[in-house]
């Protein structure tokens, strides 16, 4: 049995592209494996509070040597990354917002990232100073963007601060195995909305498969 833990970041509710994308998933797998467990984490609605000084005290401090402030001001942390150490797949699901990610979804990242807990430094390790601390764990991200341009090579590559941020992310986290699908144009046209809106769930079905 396996755990799946599902966070969705568009604070739209009832018109979120890439929530319909992580409902997809999530429908397709409990179709195939029903005996596994979901966590489901919601970023876009419910506020994620953002690390202050008490908590930087806190994340550095050993466990042993912490006081009541600092164990009041790291437990939501806590929490979040035991879901995340109690998960052995992810599946993210996050608009594009003014080219990167939504403010929740960058305040839910400073939570998880844990020095000596999440991740940890090696100075000089190819590709990346940090090793992360979480082994064994497959990420899907599945993203949205208002417009289009942003794959390998095309004209907007180089404006891509989401799909690029999030795997140097899970990578800092110890996560390489990760699939990305996208849906892109979802702010413009009906035609080339939906076309692309079809042929991310097309991708998401073929998972499956």
């Amino acid at each position: 049995m396996k755990t799946l833990l599902v966070i969705n970041a568009s604070p739209n509710k009832t018109q979120s592209h890439s929530r319909l994308l992580t409902e997809r998933f999530v429908s397709l797998w409990q179709q195939q494996h029903p005996e596994d467990h979901f966590i489901f984490r919601e970023l876009g609605n419910e506020p994620i509070p953002h690390v202050d000084q008490q908590w930087v005290k806190a994340a550095f401090t050993p466990p042993e040597a912490r006081d009541t402030e600092d164990n009041q001001a790291i437990a939501f942390s806590d929490l979040l990354v035991k879901e995340l150490q109690a998960a052995d797949v992810i599946v993210l699901g996050s608009p594009m917002h003014n080219l990167s990610v939504p403010s929740s979804l960058k305040a839910y990242i400073d939570q998880v990232i844990r020095m000596q807990v999440t991740t940890t430094l090696a100075p000089g390790t190819p590709g990346s100073p940090y090793v992360g601390l979480l082994h064994n764990k497959q990420a899907y991200l599945l993203l949205a963007r208002g417009g289009y341009g942003f794959g390998k090579g095309e004209i907007y590559e180089h404006m891509d601060f989401q799909e690029p941020y999030l795997k140097a992310i899970l990578l800092m986290l110890g996560i390489t195995d990760v699939t990305s699908i996208k849906v892109n144009q979802t702010a413009m046209g009906e035609t080339s909305r939906l076309a692309s809106y079809e042929h991310a769930l097309a991708q998401v079905d073929a998972l499956f498969i």
